[in-house]
């Protein structure tokens, strides 16, 4: 029996759902992407009815629009046994695209990935050479593995005040100090998009027996055109920490570890990534956020050369006109990222937080602002009508808060020297009490804060509170930064370890 002659036909339907979300064609080579347009269409045309997680049911009845494309991955783009093998078979293709032989998709963000390698390297009490301007993540997941830092800190532009990688001179001497160091953890490019020596720290990690991971959390960009610096596995990283929602068009909280796990080396155990991916991952993945990781490496694959070369010249011709502002700089060189926008204003006088302001106020949101830096994120998204109109309002507010040229300084986050009495770990654990500012100094955190953005922390658990700390944090919050991760925002009281007399939580 025929449909009736006004009955839509389902397959036209489908067609043009497939068509208006798959522009690029990219299902073809993307299972996971596939799958959530096959099932989309379903719960649009009625024909695909929930009985399962989540709660929503796909229905805008209660919510409204929120929830539309939010599709479960068990039951949903698969079965709950996931005999489609659709996850694996994305995975595969990362790892290929990546050229390593290990590859998971995370809905957790570069947060769950770094404390998932953090898990997987070592055991409680196991030493690891770290960087300092390792993102909060990190941290915590030494804290989780019980992991004993031993730190090692970027160069430092005296320019721009900036951080710069970390030396490769000073990774040896902490290697050869710490002979007993399971891995060496670095995260690079920076925040603002400075880069290090990957190749030198991998081949002095490797001479020491011991493997290089790499939080690229800002880099899922790079190796994919040769106006981009390779990616950190090419340039022989062991594994890699990527942020697939910060350079490409992904979905918030998506994110990818890579690792190379059957080379001769053999230094990281697949086994023990496995259970310390497992360990933090969700039960009810986001299959609309897997999709979108999915869909963002084909991108990459098909596309990438011609949209990195095209955010070049978005970039480039946002630079020529942002120098021509007297006393604002940009940041470029060898040694950054190149679709990186960096914008330092102490030549201008103007507070990049009241430049943040005005931005916002005319309806631009940018990636990160502090007194002297303004990180408007370009991605491959970005279109030249958009980018023409910031760049504009970015000159305008800069001159409407134009004052005396100023001293360039280095931010708390990368100019910090700790002092530590104690492994992080420990300190998170131990008894603690709530003591005033001018009580902490000279006392040991409980705490982990960190301005934010970047989110790389000032102080940690086990590090003594110094009054230098206290000056720089509230110099932060007195600029209108925020202070992220502590108790007491304001800074009138410190979380601290209590001495062993003392009754505490």
């Amino acid at each position: 029996m025929g449909r009736p002659r006004d009955t839509p036909d389902p397959r036209a339907a489908h067609s043009t759902f497939v068509t208006s979300f798959d522009p690029l064609g990219l299902a073809g080579d993307a299972p996971l992407f596939a799958a959530w347009l096959r099932l989309s269409a379903g719960v649009r045309s009625g024909r695909t009815q929930f009985f399962s997680i989540p709660g929503h049911k796909q229905s805008s009845r209660l919510t409204g629009p929120l929830v539309d494309g939010d599709l479960p991955l068990y039951a949903g783009l698969d079965t709950v046994q996931l005999s489609g093998g659709l996850l694996a078979a994305a995975e595969q293709r990362a790892a290929a695209l990546w050229g390593v032989d290990w590859c998971r998709f995370s809905v957790g963000g570069s947060t769950h990935a770094n404390q998932a390698v953090a898990l997987a390297v070592g055991a409680p009490g196991d030493t690891v050479i770290v960087s300092r301007t390792l993102h909060r993540s990190m941290l915590t997941g030494l804290i989780l593995a019980g992991l004993r830092p031993v730190w090692v800190y970027p160069e430092l532009d005296e320019r721009h005040g900036l951080p710069l990688g970390v030396p490769v001179e000073a990774v040896a001497k902490a290697l050869a100090a710490h002979p007993e160091a399971k891995a060496v953890l670095v995260g690079d490019p920076s925040y603002v998009g400075t880069t290090g020596d990957i190749a030198g720290l991998a081949s002095t990690a490797h001479a020491a027996g011991v493997p290089l991971i790499v939080d690229g959390a800002w880099a899922a960009h790079f190796g994919f055109h040769p106006g981009y610096p390779p990616h950190a596995l090419a340039l022989g990283a062991d594994a890699l920490v990527l942020s697939a929602h910060k350079t490409l068009p992904a979905m918030n909280q998506a994110a990818l570890l890579l690792a190379r796990t059957s080379s001769a080396r053999g230094l990281l155990d697949p086994s023990r990534l496995e259970r310390g991916f497992d360990a933090g991952h969700t039960t009810s993945p986001s299959g609309a956020i897997l999709a979108s990781i999915d869909a963002s490496r084909a991108l990459l694959q098909h596309h990438g050369d011609r949209l990195l070369g095209d955010l070049l010249d978005l970039r480039l011709n946002a630079v020529e006109r942002l120098r021509e502002v007297p006393g604002l700089e940009v940041v470029t060189g060898d040694r950054t990222d190149p679709a990186k926008l960096v914008i330092r204003l102490p030549g201008t006088g103007a507070c990049g937080l009241k430049v943040d302001a005005r931005l916002r106020a005319a309806g631009f949101t940018i990636e990160m602002a502090d007194r002297d830096t303004l990180v408007p994120m370009l991605t491959m998204a970005d279109e030249a009508p958009a980018v023409d109109a910031l760049v504009s309002e970015i000159i305008t507010a800069v001159d409407e808060e134009r004052g005396s040229a100023r001293e360039v300084a280095f931010a708390p986050s990368w100019r910090t020297v700790p002092v530590t009495d104690a492994v992080p770990r420990e300190a998170f654990f131990a008894r603690h009490e709530t003591v005033d500012a001018q009580d902490a100094v000279g006392r040991v955190s409980a705490e982990l804060i960190a301005p934010y953005p970047p989110g790389v922390p000032v102080l940690a658990p086990g590090e003594v509170i110094t009054q230098e700390i206290v000056d720089g944090l509230r110099r932060v919050a007195h600029d209108g930064g925020r202070i992220a991760y502590a108790e007491d925002p304001t800074l009138t009281t410190f979380q601290v370890v209590s001495p062993p007399s003392t009754s505490g939580r």
